[in-house]
Formats: C-alpha cells, sequence, structure tokens
C-alpha cells in the first residue's frame, strides 16, 4: 500500500482559497507565472436555453485525490451560475451519491438498470441532488457487475454513451465521477466524453500516475473517441505551508503549462464535513475559501 503524508493541522486561515490573491514573493500558486487563466475566465453570462450538454469525465486512476470531492462542487458551482448539470456516480463504491445524502444500498434502481436492462428511461433513475439546477444519476455495488457483464457486450465501451445520449438535450453540463482504476467503466466514460478534467493531489504518489492516464487517455482519443480533449489538471489538496506540496505544484505546472487550472483546492476540513452533510461546500460553507475555488474553477472550466 502507497504511504500517504498525515493530514496537515487546520489553521483558521487555512481554508482560504489562493486564486483571489495577487503574485507574491513566496512558492504558493500565485506566484508569478501562475496567473495565467485569470483573466480569460471571467463571470458567465446567464442562459436563454439549455442542451446540449458538454459531458466532462472526471478522471484518475488513483484514490484519495479529490475527484468525488471535486465532481460534487463543481457541479454545484456551474449550478449557480445557472447552468442545468447532471452527475453521474459512475464508481461501485457510490461515494458521489453517498456525498449528497443518498443511501446507495437503499435505491431501487441506478446507473447499473439504465446500462443493462433494456427500456428503463433515465427519468426513471435520475433525482434531484438537493441542489437547484442540479440532478444526481446515481450507483451502488451493482455496478460493478456491469463491467464484469460488458466484457461479452458488442460495442461495450460505449454502452455508458448510449444510455447518456437520451439525457443530452436536458442539460448544458453532465460529470461523470470515474472509479479510481482504468478498467472498462472508466473507458466507458472518456470514450463518451468530451472533455477530461483530471484531480491532481500535490503529493509525489499522485504525480507518478499521470504519465500512465495520459497514455490511456491517447489511446481513448486515437481508437474509440478522436474528439476527446483535456480540459485541464486540478490541484487538490493544497498545502501551502509544506515545501513538498509546492514542489509538486511547481513540477505539474513545469510539466503541463497551460492545461493545469488556475483555481488551486486547498486542504481544508470543510470538505470532510460537507460529506457528513451530504451537501456541496457551496451551500454547506458558502463564503469558506473552498467554496470560492471551486466557483473559480467554474468559471475556469466555461471559459475553456
Amino acid at each position: 500500500m502507497e504511504p500517504t503524508p498525515p493530514a496537515p493541522q487546520e489553521r483558521p486561515d487555512s481554508d482560504v482559497a489562493t486564486d483571489t490573491a495577487g503574485p507574491t514573493d513566496g512558492a504558493g500558486p500565485n506566484q508569478p507565472g501562475r496567473g495565467r487563466h485569470r483573466l480569460s475566465a471571467p463571470e458567465p453570462a446567464p442562459l436563454t436555453s439549455h442542451g446540449p450538454a458538454r459531458v466532462i469525465a472526471v478522471a484518475n486512476q488513483k484514490g484519495g485525490v479529490g475527484k468525488t470531492t471535486s465532481t460534487i462542487n463543481l457541479g454545484a458551482a456551474l449550478a449557480e451560475y445557472g447552468r442545468k448539470v447532471l452527475l453521474v456516480d459512475f464508481d461501485p463504491q457510490g461515494a458521489l451519491s453517498v456525498g449528497l445524502g443518498v443511501q446507495p444500498h437503499q435505491l431501487e434502481s441506478t446507473i447499473y438498470n439504465l446500462l443493462m436492462e433494456k427500456g428503463v428511461e433515465p427519468d426513471e433513475v435520475i433525482r434531484p441532488s438537493g441542489v437547484e439546477n442540479m440532478d444526481l444519476l446515481p450507483s451502488n455495488i451493482d455496478l460493478s457487475a456491469a463491467e464484469v457483464q460488458l466484457v461479452t457486450e458488442v460495442g461495450r465501451e460505449q454502452a455508458l454513451g448510449r444510455a447518456l445520449k437520451r439525457s443530452l438535450s436536458d442539460y448544458d453540463v453532465i460529470l461523470i465521477d470515474c472509479q479510481p482504476s482504468l478498467g472498462l467503466l472508466t473507458i466507458n466514460a472518456l470514450a463518451c466524453a468530451d472533455a477530461v478534467l483530471i484531480p491532481l493531489a500535490c503529493e509525489f504518489f499522485s504525480l507518478r500516475g499521470v504519465a500512465l492516464l495520459m497514455d490511456t487517455i491517447d489511446k481513448v482519443k486515437d481508437r474509440l473517441n478522436p474528439d476527446l480533449q483535456m480540459l485541464g489538471i486540478l490541484a487538490t489538496m493544497f498545502d501551502q505551508r509544506t515545501l513538498h506540496t509546492r514542489e509538486v505544484h511547481d513540477r505539474v505546472v513545469e510539466a503541463f503549462g497551460d492545461l493545469v487550472f488556475e483555481s488551486v483546492i486547498n486542504r481544508t476540513i470543510k470538505f470532510p464535513e460537507t460529506t457528513v452533510a451530504g451537501e456541496p461546500i457551496t451551500t454547506w460553507a458558502p463564503t469558506s475559501g473552498g467554496a470560492d475555488a471551486y466557483r473559480m474553477l467554474a468559471r475556469e472550466v466555461l471559459a475553456r
């Protein structure tokens, strides 16, 4: 098992967003050269109509890097800006569903039924998330059976795309929370996505796996989905007080340049609190730095 560094002790201002400050002389995420997208992410204009949806896969084969947290909070921030959002829980662990207050074992129908059973309509499975303009396509452990059953299916890599096709006109953005692996379920998400967002924890072990994920994305683009694009890399679990975190962030920016979002998600106790509360940080702690960081990320996503 890979070792992970202990979480730092909180201090009162540890969740202040770092994307709102100007350049500094320190090694934080706003030092000179890191403000590339600040001016390109204006307040988004309101919409007069909705759809067709842009499908974004939130993927990283390493667990614990903030995929689910980022999916929930980016979706909620996009909804605040008037976008109709569908969150797709595509992980058999059902963490996204739990993070929105849904108990997966109590669900009568999930994305598994939409994928594997004929005649099931999206409206029968999609449910309100509790956040205005944001719906949820939930999941539970049943989805793990789909990966086995799809192996013998013709066009198995396009199963999710076929299931979501009927919902594209109802939403502006569909966010798919992928499982922490590069298996058939993740390939399905990449095969139907317009773009990929990679949450990357600012620690060495997270950085090691990015090349493998990039290779998988290139193969999917070459063989299954030529329109697939890299939306960007999101630095998560950033702690400006630690040299290791700052060095990892520097290496990511050096390696990927403009692919790295200006928005940086800091470590804060508020994110675990939101999971317990079953709601996004934009409603649980709307004035917090974490909420502001995801609002900035939403603006960047809409601007790209």
